[in-house]
């Protein structure tokens, strides 16, 4: 069997968890900061509910053939942690994180040939610490090369549509592309519905544009078709439905600000591209989140 560990059994990790465990295939652990006595989903293929083994503390951990992180970008150095006990001689970690710069985040803490980054798909939420909601179908892409294409076959006889590309860094922008118009429902902290308002959704255009514009500067393939796609997918999306950054601002938790629209403002200066909605965003979150606009959403 193959030794599989998940550091972070939230709504991605935890979902793409009982997935595998439902294969038979794993001896799958998870890394949590707290013990588990079972997890369940309820998901468009049927209610799944596993009990898996859980280690609480890094000491505990052991060499594992794959390390699958699906904690937030913000928990990248606490995540590390994990890896001097969980990273073997012949150990991937595959990358399950928003963004576009997997590879430069965990270089710190790893071996940049050791990395996989992954493109991750898959609508779901947590409503409880044991419990996981999945929406709709997942997908995840990663590049094509031996550590992907073994990726792909770590995940195979799951429902989750795993492919390779030849051309990741036009995925990971195309799905940013997707992301940045969230920064809206974690700012008014209105689920995916707001997006059906016009002028919301002209908002929802803009931040599409800049992201779009700053991606081709870094060599994504963006068409120009991206931009309402985006939009007509938002509107089209479940009207209660909440993204991962809004979720975490309602919760008072850290949230993803940098990795999905930090990012476009960072690079966009790099190239001299104006980023003034991405921009404006960031700095309200910010102010937000370290509490100089006033009390905090649970305050």
């Amino acid at each position: 069997m193959t030794r599989i560990a998940i550091i972070g059994p939230g709504s991605i990790g935890g979902a793409v968890a009982l997935w595998l465990e439902q294969t038979g295939r794993h001896d799958l652990t998870l890394c949590a900061r707290r013990p588990l006595a079972k997890l369940s989903m309820d998901s468009p293929a049927g209610h799944l509910e596993a009990r898996l083994k859980v280690w609480t503390q890094p000491a505990e951990a052991e060499p594992v053939d794959w390390v699958l992180v699906a904690t937030k970008a913000t928990q990248a150095a606490a995540t590390a942690l994990w890896f001097p006990r969980l990273v073997g001689p012949t150990t991937r970690v595959a990358i399950l994180q928003n963004g576009v710069e997997h590879i430069e985040l965990f270089s710190p803490y790893l071996p940049i040939e050791r990395i996989v980054p992954v493109m991750v798909a898959l609508s779901s939420e947590r409503p409880a610490p044991d419990h996981i909601l999945q929406r709709g179908p997942g997908r995840m892409v990663v590049p094509d090369d031996a550590k992907g294409r073994d990726f792909v076959a770590l995940l195979q006889d799951t429902p989750i549509d795993v492919k390779t590309s030849s051309d990741f860094k036009t995925v990971v922008w195309r799905k940013l592309c997707g992301n940045a118009p969230g920064v809206i429902n974690a700012l008014l902290l209105q689920p995916t519905v707001v997006m059906r308002g016009e002028k919301i959704g002209e908002l929802a255009r803009a931040l599409v544009r800049e992201c779009i514009a700053v991606g081709r500067a870094e060599g994504a393939a963006l068409d120009d078709d991206v931009e309402g796609a985006v939009v007509q997918a938002l509107r089209q999306a479940p009207p209660d439905s909440i993204n991962s950054l809004h979720a975490d601002r309602a919760n008072g938790r850290p949230m993803e600000i940098d990795v999905r629209n930090g990012v476009i403002v960072r690079l966009g200066r790099k190239h001299g591209i104006p980023t003034p909605c991405n921009a404006m965003a960031v700095a309200l979150l910010e102010a937000m989140q370290d509490g100089s606009a006033g009390p905090s959403p649970r305050g």
